[in-house]
């Protein structure tokens, strides 16, 4: 439940700086604004989701969630260079609407990754 709702606070700083930055292209709004919410979100998995803040530092869990990232913001951006190859500039809402579906399954994987890292702990089976 915590990881859902870092990563839903995550989402809304993602969607206020790609609304932010849309005068900058759809490539840098996206970059800038993956970059602030990982940010973000590492941190506050850290503190609340992983309660981790005794013996993971901010440094590690930066640079730990963040490589775990790189894979996303490389996803959502050939999702975004797809989109508006095939259907053309659409805006923000439609992108953020794409971003959220990608970021949601990345994420799936990323809490995994994240309860290794943080933990050092195998993940077990649902």
């Amino acid at each position: 439940m915590r990881f859902v709702a870092v990563g839903g606070t995550s989402m809304v700083l993602y969607g206020l700086v790609l609304w932010l930055l849309q005068g900058l292209g759809t490539q840098p709004a996206n970059l800038v604004g993956s970059l602030a919410s990982t940010v973000l979100a590492n941190e506050l998995h850290r503190r609340l989701t992983f309660r981790a803040g005794g013996h993971v530092s901010r440094l590690a869990a930066q640079l730990q969630g963040g490589g775990m990232a790189l894979a996303g913001v490389a996803l959502t951006a050939a999702v975004l260079a797809w989109a508006e190859t095939a259907v053309g500039s659409t805006g923000p809402v439609p992108q953020l609407l794409l971003v959220t579906t990608v970021t949601g399954l990345v994420g799936l994987g990323r809490f995994a990754g994240l309860r290794w890292a943080f933990t050092g702990r195998t993940p077990r089976t649902a």
